[in-house]
């Protein structure tokens, strides 16, 4: 028996207000609560306005002083003003920077240098002076020179094989070597890999399965076995299996239906039906129904998670979407 899905109508114009209000409320708890973290979510909603073919609405000199405030000395940047630097809004600031068509704007061998500075001599990056280890600062590392032009900067060899090192029996991958398996490090690591071009490391069928079991009956996708969907995952598991050319292996269409069911009512996109919404879950959703095709959002790129049209823009090489589409 086959299921009819009633499509339920994406909220373009609400979502767009929505992140354009929630960049000028300063007073309200959901600010302060990632105060810490505001570079990324300028990323998170500049991104989805850029998608929504909206950017044009917000005024791109104060955000560009906006984040080169936020650089330090030793070419990173932090979260905010006032903390910090750290490896991941460092990314999020090029990030923004590339959206608002401002990269001239920057020191690129200082931040080169700053990025060097992290790698470990296994391969490692730690995000600060601090050393924390984990495979999504091997993601930033790649990201961040390969945006900039300096992929020399670091010793990609040697950062290819720690991702190498981390990747598990299931195919998928962890944080740090021997850790568990999650979609989120797991897209971290095929992203890296597919940007060092080295996507030969990556089983793809075998990873395809594990990712394609995160499918729950109500569509949406989890991010370990036996947990709750999260429309986060729709970015994290669908990214992958666009790379890998596996995005067919899931129901698409069950998975939209079901991101559309995390929509607010005055817009937004919660984690999942019935919650708040807030930037981060709005981009991922936004993001996830771009990969899935979905009319009238521009089209995303699955491992530099920004749009298409501005990496073209940048020359910058995509080799993974050669002959991928959305039957794939």
């Amino acid at each position: 028996m086959t299921t009819t899905i009633i499509k339920k109508e994406f909220g373009k114009e609400k979502h767009i207000q929505y992140i354009i209000e929630k960049g000028k409320k300063k007073d309200d708890f959901e600010y302060w609560a990632i105060e810490q973290q505001h570079m990324s979510g300028v990323y998170w909603g500049l991104t989805a306005l850029y998608l929504l073919n909206r950017i044009h609405e917000v005024e791109f000199q104060p955000m560009i002083s906006y984040v080169l405030q936020c650089q330090h000395p030793n070419g990173g940047f932090s979260g905010n003003v006032d903390h910090d630097p750290h490896i991941l809004y460092t990314l999020s600031a090029i990030q923004v920077l590339a959206l608002l068509d401002a990269l001239d704007r920057l020191d690129k061998q200082k931040i080169a240098n700053y990025i060097a500075s992290l790698q470990q001599p296994d391969g490692s990056f730690a995000g600060d002076q601090w050393g924390e280890i984990d495979t999504r600062f091997s993601y930033i590392a790649i990201s961040i020179v390969t945006l900039i032009g300096k992929r020399e900067a670091i010793n990609m060899q040697k950062a290819v094989e720690f991702i190498v090192g981390c990747r598990n029996f299931d195919g998928s991958f962890g944080c740090i070597p021997g850790a568990e398996s999650h979609a989120g490090q797991t897209f971290c690591c095929v992203g890296a890999l597919a940007i060092a071009g080295a996507l030969e490391h990556v089983d793809h069928d075998l990873l395809g399965w594990w990712l394609a079991e995160r499918q729950v009956p109500c569509g949406g996708l989890n991010g370990r076995p036996e947990k709750l969907p999260d429309v986060c995952y729709s970015w994290w598991v669908v990214s992958s299996l666009s790379i890998m050319h596996r995005l067919h292996w899931i129901d698409k269409q069950k998975l939209a239906h079901w991101i559309l069911e995390c929509q607010d009512e005055d817009g937004g996109i919660a984690d999942r039906p019935g919650d708040m919404p807030d930037i981060f879950h709005t981009f991922f959703g936004i993001a996830g129904l771009s990969l899935l095709g979905y009319e009238n959002i521009d089209s995303i790129d699955p491992a530099f998670a920004l749009p298409v049209s501005l990496l073209n823009k940048l020359s910058i090489p995509l080799p993974w979407a050669n002959n991928n589409n959305n039957n794939n």
